[in-house]
This record gives C-alpha cells, structure tokens and sequence, in this order.
C-alpha cells in the first residue's frame, strides 16, 4: 500500500489527502517544460491543453498512469482504474481568476460518487498563488444546489458555485510544492482564491474512477484505462495518442469533447469556452 490506515482513515472522515509526494524535481522540470512549450507553439496547440489534454499529448497520457499516483488513486478506488478526464488549472501572476466554492460531481452525470480528483502540482501551491482550500467532511452531503454564473474570470466551466453558505473558517488552504499531489472526494466543497504571486500556479487536475461508475445522463460515455481490468465495460475504451497531435488522436479528441459538452451544459445553451 502507497497510503497508510491513517492516510486512508484521514480521506475518508475528510474528504481529503494532502500532500503526497508523486513526481521528482527532474520530472516536475520535465513536465513544465514540455507544457510551457506547447503554450509558446501557438493557439491551435494550446486550446487543446484545455480539457482532456491526455488524448492529445503523450506526456499527459504519461503522467495520468504514474506508478506513484495510481499506487496512491489504487488504495482508495481499487485495482481497477480508469482515468475519466483532465484540466490544467493554471492561474498567471498577478491576475483575478479564481475557482469558486463546488463540487466536482455536480454536472458529470456519473453514479456512484467513488471518484477522486488527484491534483498535480507542477509550480508552488500556495496560499499567495492561489492553492485549492477544502471544507473537510462535505464529501459526506449530498450534491447541494448550484447557481451558474458563467462569469469570466471564474476558471470552472459553467462558474458554477453553491447555492449554500460556506464557513470560511471551516475551509483548509492545501499548500503544495511542485512533485506533490492531493487527492480529493468528488462531493468535497472545495475552491480556491485568485494568484497574487509573481509565479504561475499550474496545477493539472485527473479524474480517476473505478471500472463500476456509469454515466447516468447521457450517452455512452468514454475513459483510459490505466490501471487493472475493466470487467463492467460501463465505458468506452480511449486509445492514447501515438505522437503529440496525431492526427488520428485530434479526430477522436474532437468527437468525444462534443459528446462530452453535451453532458456537461446539458439544460444551458452555453458550450466550451
């Protein structure tokens, strides 16, 4: 077992695990690197850093199956995992954007709720920059109401935010250096304030489930499987990209992100931005 009895007793009365150490300095100067390539090679290449970027990108595709994280997502999920989805969060220096207060599962259509976010850090997490803050416990409520605001500078697809009121003295800042992870139940109510540091906050959010969620709202749905068996075949199966923006991969990227945004602004006449 990566997590120990008290790791796993923490997660579950919490909500939450943090920190834990994934990736070295080397991989961390790796990842960064190849990612703040992609962003300086021009428009078409970073849109497609936006959602699901491990279709797209090997070294994405990479990270998602790290021993270390999947040792970490296994002790929580089980041995049979698929990654779900995706996103880079990363916050510039000195700029307004923010996350407001949510919870992960709210528009996934994806029962049951035995699903962990696993948060990468590819730069300082920290209270300055703008790291995620946790209300411990709230993974145990139910999916409470959302009010949609689809404001500019809030980072979540439809700017989601609870319609409840949150105590900000409950919530818990989650600091994190570059290589650290925290993993994350999909109910938790969790947000995070705007990056007044002089540092890029980059942190790269994957969505692991195990083989027996099912998608409740929409089509059949789609995932990588990246650790074990998938013995439900709740999910259709991604093929990884072969090379960076293969062809083959962009084509299956762009089919599944329409079936996906069908999904997720479902009752809205709003798409991706």
């Amino acid at each position: 077992m990566a997590l120990s009895k008290e790791d796993l007793s923490h997660y579950q009365e919490r909500g939450y695990l943090s920190p834990i150490r994934v990736l070295s300095d080397a991989e961390v100067s790796t990842y960064r690197t190849k990612l703040e390539s992609i962003e300086a090679g021009g428009t078409e290449q970073a849109n497609h850093l936006k959602f699901k970027p491990h279709l797209v990108f090997t070294f994405l595709d990479d990270l998602i199956r790290h021993p270390k994280i999947l040792d970490a997502v296994e002790d929580v999920l089980g041995p049979d995992i698929l990654c779900w989805g995706t996103n880079f969060f990363t916050k510039e220096p000195k700029t307004t954007n923010f996350i407001s207060w949510h919870q992960d599962l709210t528009y996934w259509g994806l029962e049951p709720a035995d699903i962990v976010t696993a948060w990468v850090a590819l730069s300082p997490a920290t209270v300055a920059s703008g790291c995620m803050r946790f209300v411990p416990g709230t993974h145990k409520m139910e999916i409470v109401p959302h009010n949609d605001t689809f404001a500019d500078d809030n980072m979540l697809t439809r700017g989601q935010e609870v319609a409840v009121e949150v105590d900000e003295d409950e919530a818990v800042d989650i600091e994190l250096k570059p290589g650290e992870m925290s993993l994350h139940h999909v109910k938790l109510i969790h947000g995070s304030n705007a990056n007044s540091s002089d540092d890029r906050r980059i942190g790269f959010a994957i969505r692991y489930i195990p083989a027996y969620v099912r998608q409740v709202v929409g089509e059949k749905d789609s995932a990588v499987l990246v650790r074990g068996s998938d013995r439900e075949g709740n999910f259709e199966h991604e093929a990884p990209p072969k090379v960076d923006m293969d062809p083959a991969a962009l084509a299956q990227h762009a089919a599944i992100m329409k079936r996906q945004e069908a999904i997720l602004f479902r009752d809205t006449d709003r798409g991706y931005r």
